[in-house]
């Protein structure tokens, strides 16, 4: 297969055009510049000159601005008010504007064409302006593989577009440093492809005089190159920009996705613009959560630290909460104890004090000899949620074959592993190369996914020829090595990937599932992966947006031609995270790298609105305001009256009920599959479908039942006993410990509550109000959009009347529009009603109009269509308190005041 390329895409063609125009009134060189070089060399000690080409700009300074600011103005962009250079502060502070006249910026989307984009402005500019030398800069050894590859594809689609020109293009070899010479002397076009850490040191052999007296970094200086950059964000440290101004560069143009300093920003082509172009694939996350296994000891190492005086770590573990077993991030020390960190959880009393804090090799050893390494998880089930998530990245694989494979479109799925061992291991014994436990894992699901009904026949190829692995190796480690994708070592990985990336696109080439090592994650991808999956034990740290740059671009046919149909182009990231989670992440990354605004998510200062009184608080001001208040503003206690007897029984019958607690389960992964969309208001999920996974046969200590369930509820072991006996549930212990007892906890609670409730008696406490100052305490600012703006302003206390819910909102309306009603307010924050389930604040008070005034307070519910409404008929928590909140203004009845539960104004009677 060949890729072909369109020359007509017109976003590239502008980002290409922005250059050019940049350098609009420089005249076309009818015949190259000859320079010497090394005559006027920095060194000094010359022994011998040549005559080389170099590139010449005869526009002023002032010419430049004026092109760049008109371009910026034409693509929508700020305007640079001088032309920013990026080179380091010389000996008076400012920077050396000379060596660096014109620096611009180009961001385009990761997927999009960055790099044909910068090799065409290169054709381009030698074609409109004369100019033949440049040097791309690339910050790894990942990209400068990728460009070359680009170079190679790319090279006979460029010439056949402009003519044929001379061209040539090399990569610098410090071992081969005639490259230079013939970089600086030739005549044609010439593009270098250099990696930045060649070149930013003393020692490196570029910068070493030789024993002709010439440094071989005068050879690129005396041809003022153009320098592309290639994902400069990686170059901004003072050395790099210092080695960049020390190629004495005509100008710099740089491209990536993410920069991190944008100077004079020339084109943008931001992640929502190419998601709303369809230049890039669509993304759904199948996000992978482990949910209902506490049994465990489970640690997870996410920090070591030194600080001057001592070691200390993060660890996340499994703790007791109010709400039951929660994971939650703690901090240790030396000594430190997870039994007591953790509430007394029975899994961790003995052996989990902190002995060992080893801030060089990221681990804490604890009492009992267990040793974990950041990334590394103990406990918990990171094991099965990786196989889970490789479970799922090869059903969504055979989904997408049955779907493309009658197009001509090769489905390609990348799974990065974050140890090579995992998937590929080598014996020192027997000098043999072995499956590690993923390739084991890979082998059997998709034999099984291979043999089902829908799938028959759909791949052709057995499972182990559809899979490979590519990591760098070396001979004491030849099955791989966890590298950061930046070493020497990685250059034989990136070339061996680089030169089958168009052979992976054929129909006829088996391979179709790729395994490599995190550090690939960037400078290499292929237009036809439609699954990305990172196998680590824990969540992924990489960053999001480089995640899915892998498999962002479009798509390409059988024939090498880009698809454009947005229902087939659809990139699936299976992860070990919720999509919510994902696509939360993702946003946060864009807004940070790329200063896309999603307005959705930004308040309006202008919306932000002050609560105030109308008028001072008074009795002459609202009199009848103090006639309802006189009657809210008693205090009141409760007591509560129930036999053990009732609480055995409603627990047992609370237990017994399926529907309210349901059958302990064995631990389970959730796959849960959502489309991202990108939107003015953020990026956002939708859910498009959901799995789950039971995990059976794991083998768990049984805690101690009556002390873990008398630690959370407040009931004598007798009673525990004879619950658990009736209700018949006692065998789901084993197949969950902690699930059967969480259950246990939350029926007993359901039970006691209710009991407590139907059981409750309040009393006025003599001599204790509610204050009149809690109304000076409602005059807050808020956004209009949680605001009633007050209409009849003589009905109510304030300008606005706080609401949470359009129910809410439509009821303060009605107040205002509806005859009967004299006054209404609501009832400030700190009117507290005390109930065995915690406080509660009903809503709104209301004085009706009439021969005797009629006194209300209600509560406004969305359920409540009917006039009343009968809350010991619900049972949820919130509608127990309103239960005890009937009983509370029951108290006050005789002074003419009812309690009322209605969703509208027309339900009060």
């Amino acid at each position: 297969m060949k890729l072909q390329f369109d020359a007509g895409q017109g976003y590239q063609q502008a980002a290409v055009q922005t250059i050019i125009d940049a350098f609009e009134g420089q005249p076309l060189s009818p015949t190259p510049l000859e320079v010497s070089v090394g005559a006027a060399g920095p060194v000094g000690s010359i022994a011998f000159t040549e005559t080389g080409i170099a590139n010449r700009l005869v526009l002023s300074e002032a010419q430049l601005l004026e092109n760049v600011r008109r371009v910026q103005a034409r693509q929508g962009l700020p305007q640079s008010a001088r032309l920013e250079p990026c080179a380091v502060p010389g000996p008076d502070g400012q920077p050396d504007l000379s060596s660096l006249p014109l620096n611009l910026t180009v961001e385009m989307e990761t997927g999009t064409g960055k790099t044909y984009v910068y090799l065409r402005t290169i054709y381009e500019l030698y074609r409109t302006y004369g100019f033949r030398k440049f040097v791309i800069v690339v910050p790894s050894v990942a990209i400068r593989e990728g460009v070359c590859k680009s170079l190679d594809i790319t090279h006979e689609h460029l010439q056949a577009l402009y003519g044929y020109p001379p061209v040539r293009y090399e990569v610098y070899d410090s071992g081969r440093l005639t490259t230079l010479r013939n970089f600086a002397v030739g005549d044609a076009l010439h593009i270098l492809v250099i990696n930045i850490d060649a070149f930013t040191k003393d020692t490196n052999i570029i910068n070493k005089v030789r024993e002709t007296g010439v440094r071989p970094i005068e050879y690129l200086q005396a041809t003022r190159p153009i320098v592309i950059v290639d994902e400069p964000q990686n170059l901004e440290s003072e050395a790099r920009r210092a080695a960049l101004a020390e190629l004495h560069p005509l100008a710099l143009l740089r491209y990536s996705a993410t920069h991190r300093h944008p100077y004079n920003l020339v084109y943008s082509l931001n992640p929502v613009q190419a998601y709303d172009l369809g230049l890039v694939k669509q993304i759904e996350v199948d996000g992978i959560t482990a949910d209902g296994n506490y049994n465990a000891a489970f640690v997870r190492v996410k920090a070591v630290e030194r600080t001057k005086n001592t070691l200390r770590a993060k660890l996340s573990i499994y703790s007791n909460e109010a709400g039951g077993v929660r994971q939650k991030d703690v901090p240790v020390r030396l000594g430190s104890d997870l039994y007591a960190l953790s509430n007394q959880r029975d899994i961790y009393r003995t052996g989990f004090i902190v002995n060992e804090i080893d801030p060089d090799e990221q681990s804490v050893t604890f009492s009992d000899g267990l040793r974990v390494v950041a990334g590394q998880d103990v406990g918990g089930l990171t094991e099965a949620v990786m196989r889970y998530q490789l479970e799922r990245t090869i059903k969504w694989h055979f989904e997408k074959v049955r779907r493309l494979k009658p197009k001509g479109i090769k489905v390609l799925s990348l799974i990065f592993v974050d140890k090579v061992a995992n998937y590929r291991y080598y014996d020192p014994v027997t000098k043999q190369r072995r499956p590690g436990p993923f390739a084991e894992w890979f082998e059997e699901l998709f034999a099984e996914y291979a043999a089902k009904k829908e799938y028959a026949g759909l791949i052709a190829h057995t499972a182990r020829e559809v899979h490979n692995g590519y990591f760098s190796q070396d001979k004491a480690n030849p099955a791989g090595k966890d590298t950061r994708g930046d070493t020497a070592l990685d250059k034989d990985t990136y070339a061996l990937i680089m030169r089958e990336k168009e052979q992976l696109l054929s129909q006829a080439e088996p391979l179709q599932f790729i395994f490599s090592h995190s550090a690939l994650r960037e400078g290499w991808d292929n237009p036809n992966v439609f699954q990305i999956c990172t196998l680590s034990e824990t969540r992924s740290d990489i960053r999001k947006r480089q995640e899915i740059g892998r498999g962002l671009r479009l798509p390409v046919d059988a024939g090498g031609q880009r698809v454009h149909d947005r229902a087939l182009n659809v990139l699936t990231v299976v992860a070990n995270e919720s999509y919510e989670d994902f696509s939360a992440a993702l946003q946060r990354e864009i807004q940070e790298e790329t200063g896309v605004a999603f307005t959705g998510r930004t308040r309006n200062a202008a919306e932000r609105c002050t609560v105030r009184l109308r008028k001072e608080l008074t009795p002459e001001n609202y009199p009848a305001f103090f006639q309802i208040w006189q009657r809210l503003k008693h205090r009141t206690r409760y007591q509560v009256h129930f036999s053990t007897e009732e609480l055995i029984a409603r627990a047992v019958a609370e237990l017994q009920d399926r529907t309210r607690t349901p059958a302990t389960h064995y631990p389970q992964l959730q796959a849960r599959k959502g489309r991202l969309q990108y939107t003015a208001a953020g990026i956002e999920g939708m859910l498009a479908s959901e799995a789950q996974h039971e995990v059976q046969g794991a083998a768990y200590a049984v805690p101690d039942v009556y002390g873990y369930l008398q630690s959370r509820i407040d009931v004598t072991r007798p009673t525990l006993y004879r619950i658990l006996q009736q209700s018949g549930r006692y065998a789901e212990l084993l197949i969950n410990p902690q699930m059967f007892l969480d259950n246990v906890v939350r029926a007993i609670r359901r039970a006691l509550q209710q009991l407590q409730v139907a059981g409750i008696k309040y009393e006025q406490v003599a001599g204790q109000e509610y204050e009149m100052l809690l109304f000076e305490d409602e005059e807050i600012e808020q956004y209009r959009s949680h605001l009633h703006e007050v209409a009849v302003a003589e009905r109510t206390l304030y300008n606005y009347v706080p609401v949470d819910s359009n129910t809410e909102r439509t009821f303060a309306a009605s107040c205002e529009t509806d005859e009967r009603v004299e006054f209404y307010f609501k009832l400030p924050r700190g009117f507290l009603i005390p109930t065995p389930l915690g406080n509660y604040r009903p809503d709104w008070a209301i004085v009706f109009r009439g021969d005797q005034r009629v006194y209300f307070v209600v509560e406004t519910k969305g359920s409540a269509v009917e006039e009343a409404v009968d809350p010991l008929a619900l049972r949820g928590k919130e509608e127990l308190k309103i239960a005890c909140g009937v009983e509370h203004f029951a108290v006050f009845e005789p002074e003419g005041l009812a309690y009322q539960v209605a969703s509208e104004l027309k339900h009060v009677r």
